[in-house]
This record gives C-alpha cells, structure tokens and sequence, in this order.
C-alpha cells in the first residue's frame, strides 16, 4: 500500500499547468493536476484511452467533445476516447484536479 495526500503532492507554477503523477500502471495512470488563474490545457484528443477529470478544489471550464461547461469541486466528467477535451481555469483562485486515465498511453504494448 502506498497512501498519499493529494492536496500535499499538488504543484503550482506561473509558467505553466503543473501535473504530478501519482499512481501509474501499464494500464492507468492517476494524477493531480495544479493550475494557477488563466491557465489550461489545451484541446487534444487520445484515440484509444479514456480520461477522467474530477475537480477537488476550485472550478474550471472544461471541453468534452463539442461541449463546455464549469465544474465545482466534487463534480467529474468523463472524456471518452477519441473525444477532443481539455480545461481552462477561469476563475480567480487555483484549480486542483485528480485526473484518471486508462489505458495509460505512456505504456505501448
């Protein structure tokens, strides 16, 4: 077992979004993703890999397929493989998110 405290592993920067990997098999990966007011990931898409995004602390607008909408904390959306999605945080404060992903396109088989 190895526990960790999310809010504790979260990194900020002025630069750019921050990702910090904190679990990650050939199969999934788990990361908390750190972005500062105006920041964001750009649209992108992966063919063959669904990703979740839930949102522990402050809100962001996020993209999933054609479709935007804000999110607050405790609420998630899923975006299914091949559907463009991304997120900008357009709020005044941080945005702290837990982010899934599986398979994980990190490991090819």
């Amino acid at each position: 077992m190895n526990p960790k405290d999310v809010f504790a592993e979260a990194r900020f920067a002025l630069e750019k979004m921050q990702k910090t990997n904190l679990y990650e098999t050939p199969s999934f990966f788990c990361d908390v993703y750190g972005l500062e007011p105006g920041q964001e990931q750009k649209p992108h898409a992966h063919d063959d890999a669904d990703k979740i995004y839930y949102v522990l602390d402050g809100r962001g607008t996020f993209l999933v397929g054609t479709e935007e909408r804000e999110l607050i904390p405790h609420q998630i959306v899923l975006a299914p493989a091949g559907a463009p999605h991304g997120v900008r945080n357009t709020s005044d404060a941080r945005l702290t998110l837990l982010v899934f992903m599986s398979p994980n396109p990190n490991f090819k088989s």
